[in-house]
């Protein structure tokens, strides 16, 4: 089926106006197949001609304002209309094929009980997988959805339940809604419900989540209600979708998607082991994330594609804010500078780096690729920083006249720009242009010159990189952090900074200001940039570091750090050493778990051969520092033993905690840590198949099913490398997330003389991959599969070759062409 073009859909909406589509589906054959049968509504230009995105298996029949269509109305996954009348109903009814790649209606055997799930996903151009569609945001209708299902099965949707008797479950129309977001589940689900404010509350899992579903319900009610007494503090139109029920689905593609009324999240959220304060956290963030898109998004909906950061920078700004604001968890704004933040800025240095908002997406097939680190955490960095520019009160204002002028419609950027400078009286036309029009990152350095211990001058230096020459204006804060004499840390002052989009702004307020043991640019993690530090300051880090009191402080400190090393401006030795100095004291457990995630990363991609051995001792040296100093059965000694098995070569030491044998005091040594566990141990060859079997059996459960695949695809063994890869390129009946778990676990840096002849057989097979899966679930398989680890410059060659190919899948030309660039840069840090 061809990608919708920008212009097709252009063309489409000045021609028809949806009304409604009522669809029935019967869930009870056998197989792969499901039968359906839709009407669609529609109101035309008379004589006019359009089509609708389409994919059956076969058409039983198919009619337009009662006429039959012939066959040949079917082509290339569109049915094509001609001589349209001024109010129009296409009858279509046919047989569909489930999907096992998280698109159309995904279909998942659960192994711990044989029990099917269904959900349905519609995204960008997914729709036409199960009904004919006019499939683009800005054609909204009204969905009435039936279903016949298996005795036994509980089904929901977005609209309300309408009646359920005999396996026969039918719903009330929506409010008008894009395809992309009418969803449905269906299977043997286990239900929680609750309410709250007048508004039904409704949790789903599979069966064998349900003790642990009754075990996180409370916790996900009282953040669904916080949340929600929240937001209809800030925004004038309450949650406006009836029911607000949330699910917790098999094989999810996304973390979760905001459908109205029926919020689908992975069921990895449902814990059914140990987990960090920091996991849970990530939960609540999640949780108002896709709440905020009830409003953007749902009840204001994106004209077209380019103006994705209208659903998803919004979310990921009012989500970190609003959990922080309303939960347990008032640190999200650490973890955004952290982690999310760091996302954004790896996606914005890449050869595929876009605007936050892009002038132009030519197709669904472009706009899919902008779902990055760019649409979300960069363009949620830069909302804070529009919040501090024009204030809280009239970014609130602006917002609420924005719902009030389009609810249950489409908007653009230009509409919400007008009402945020309307609301606060500032034209935010060149903030606009810079900051959401034009790509890439700016450098922040102080630079500073003192005499007879005071500042005799502080500026900020302002750089682009030269492909992408935009300054930008920031506005920040630079805190002023002295040691106490009782070796204390704490933060004497912090001046708050316009920069001006121009290469050096002075700071005249710290002029005379007594010199700082520490100068924090950036400090409150205000603006988003790349933060490089005066050189005093840079050498007080590891010295300070450890005993600064403040999260977010140490969080911009750590990110900045990070990105130095990333850029090969600071060695990936001296980064370990800071983090058996560091780490082994940090309180924070986001902090904690994302330093080891990256550190291992860089000390995997960027160290030698020669080495990686000492550094990798160090980085296991320091998790093992921290877990003998952590509180036993808390966060930190969770996320301690997780980066230790991660990094530890000590197979014996491993092998006890299996047995139960000298594991730290109140470690659970749980279903999921096991598995890590032998993971490891399987990467260090000291785990074979009958261990990998034998703790399968033990866990016969849809995760215990995906770390089997995983801990297979990474034995250093030439007939478990020769059975992944085999699976990776060429097994269709694979489902999205088994694949995506074989090819992670493929590439070992301690196996790189076993995994080399992959290498060239990456760039020759992966486009047959592509051949047998598409959209996201593509999109990450050939990313997890990329050879990062083989950090070589035959890699690069390699690639460069592929790239060179003009009929290249764009996903696998996006894939490769990122992947190229992180491994440019570990080589030139390499030599």
């Amino acid at each position: 089926m061809p990608s919708l073009t920008r212009a097709e859909a252009t063309a489409r909406a000045a021609t028809v106006a949806v009304h409604e589509y009522e669809v029935d589906l019967d869930l009870t054959a056998e197989g792969d197949t499901f039968g359906a049968r839709t009407v669609v509504r529609f109101a035309a230009r008379e004589g006019s001609s359009t089509f609708l995105e389409f994919e059956p298996v076969s058409v039983t029949k198919m009619t337009l304002n009662g006429s039959p269509l012939p066959e040949s109305v079917l082509t290339d996954g569109r049915i094509e209309l001609t001589g349209l009348a001024a109010a129009n109903e296409l009858a279509v009814e046919a047989v569909m094929r489930y999907s096992n790649t998280g698109e159309g209606l995904h279909k998942y055997a659960d192994p711990a009980d044989g029990s099917t799930y269904l959900y349905q996903h519609m995204f960008i151009n997914n729709a036409g997988r199960i009904l004919p569609a006019f499939d683009q945001p800005d054609l909204k209708a009204s969905y009435r959805i039936s279903v016949t299902a298996p005795a036994g099965w509980r089904v929901a949707a977005n609209g309300p339940l309408v009646s359920s008797r005999d396996g026969r479950w039918e719903f009330a129309p929506t409010k008008p809604i894009p395809t992309y977001l009418c969803s449905l589940i269906a299977g043997p689900y286990h239900e929680v419900t609750d309410s709250h404010d007048g508004i039904p509350l409704a949790l789903y899992a599979r069966a064998a989540l349900a003790e642990a579903l009754e075990a996180d319900a409370a916790e996900i009610f009282e953040i669904t209600k916080q949340c929600l007494d929240r937001f209809h503090e800030i925004f004038d139109i309450r949650y406006p979708f009836g029911h607000y029920q949330q699910a917790f689905a098999p094989e999810f593609n996304f973390g979760a998607m905001e459908y109205p009324g029926l919020v689908v999240f992975r069921d990895e959220f449902i814990h059914r082991s140990a987990v960090t304060e920091a996991e849970r956290e990530h939960r609540a963030n999640v949780i108002a994330h896709e709440m905020a898109h009830m409003w953007f998004g749902d009840l204001v909906t994106m004209a077209w594609w380019d103006d994705l950061w209208l659903n998803e920078s919004f979310a990921e700004y009012m989500g970190t804010r609003i959990a922080a604001e309303a939960t347990r968890f008032p640190g999200t704004w650490t973890t955004f500078a952290m982690h999310r933040k760091a996302w954004g800025l790896r996606a914005d240095q890449h050869p595929s780096t876009h605007p936050v908002a892009p002038a132009e997406v030519a197709d669904t097939d472009q706009a899919l690729l902008n779902f990055d680190g760019i649409s979300y955490a960069k363009g949620a960095a830069v909302l804070k920083q529009l919040v501090a520019w024009v204030g809280d009160e009239a970014f609130r204002a602006g917002v609420n006249a924005h719902f009030a002028a389009h609810a249950y419609g489409n908007a653009t950027l230009a509409d919400l720009l007008g009402a945020l400078s309307e609301a606060s009286g500032r034209d935010l036309t060149a903030w606009a242009d810079v900051w959401l029009r034009r790509a890439q990152v700016n450098t922040l350095r102080l630079t500073v010159s003192d005499s007879g211990g005071a500042y005799a001058s502080v500026a900020v230096l302002q750089t682009a990189p030269d492909a992408h020459p935009t300054l930008r204006p920031h506005r920040l804060g630079i805190g002023l952090w002295d040691r106490r004499p009782d070796g204390t840390v704490h933060r004497r002052k912090l001046v708050e900074v316009e920069v001006a989009a121009t290469g050096r702004t002075e700071v005249p307020e710290l002029t005379g200001e007594p010199v700082a043991d520490l100068l924090l640019l950036n400090d409150g993690d205000l603006t988003y940039a790349k933060i490089r530090l005066d050189e005093k300051s840079e050498a007080a880090v590891p010295a300070l570091l450890p005993l600064l009191g403040d999260s977010l402080a140490r969080a911009v400190l750590w990110a900045a750090t990070l990105d130095a090393v990333v850029d090969g401006e600071r060695p990936v030795a001296e980064l370990v050493t800071l983090v058996l100095a560091a780490l082994p004291v940090e309180s924070e457990v986001v902090i904690v778990e994302d330093v080891l995630r990256a550190t291992r990363s860089l000390v995997d991609r960027y160290s030698t051969p020669e080495t990686r051995p000492a550094a990798l001792e160090l980085v296991a040296q320091a998790a093992d520092r921290l877990l003998a100093a952590s509180e036993p059965g808390g966060s930190r000694q969770l996320a301690a033993a997780r980066g230790l098995i991660g990094a530890t070569v000590d197979a014996a030491r491993l092998h006890d905690w299996l047995a139960g044998r000298d594991v730290p005091e109140a470690l659970a040594v749980d279903a999921d840590l096991r598995w890590l566990i032998v993971y490891r141990l399987a990467v260090l060859g000291a785990a074979g198949p009958d261990v990998i079997d034998a703790e399968f059996a033990r866990d016969r459960s849809a995760t215990g099913e995906q770390w089997a695949a995983r801990c297979r695809a990474a034995r250093p063994d030439a007939e478990a490398k020769a059975a992944a890869w085999a699976s990776i390129i060429s097994d269709a009946k694979l489902s999205n997330r088994l694949v995506e778990m074989t090819a992670s676990g493929f590439w070992q840096a301690e196996q790189i003389d076993l995994v080399r002849p992959y290498v060239a057989r990456y760039f020759a097979e992966m486009p047959e991959m592509l051949r047998i899966r598409n959209g996201m679930s593509a999109e990450r398989t050939a990313g997890a599969a990329y050879p990062n680890v083989v950090v070589e410059p035959e890699t690069r060659e390699l690639a460069a070759r592929l790239l060179a190919d003009d009929d290249l899948d764009p996903i696998l030309r996006r894939v490769v062409l990122d992947a190229d660039d992180d491994l440019r840069r570990a080589l030139a840090a390499r030599f």
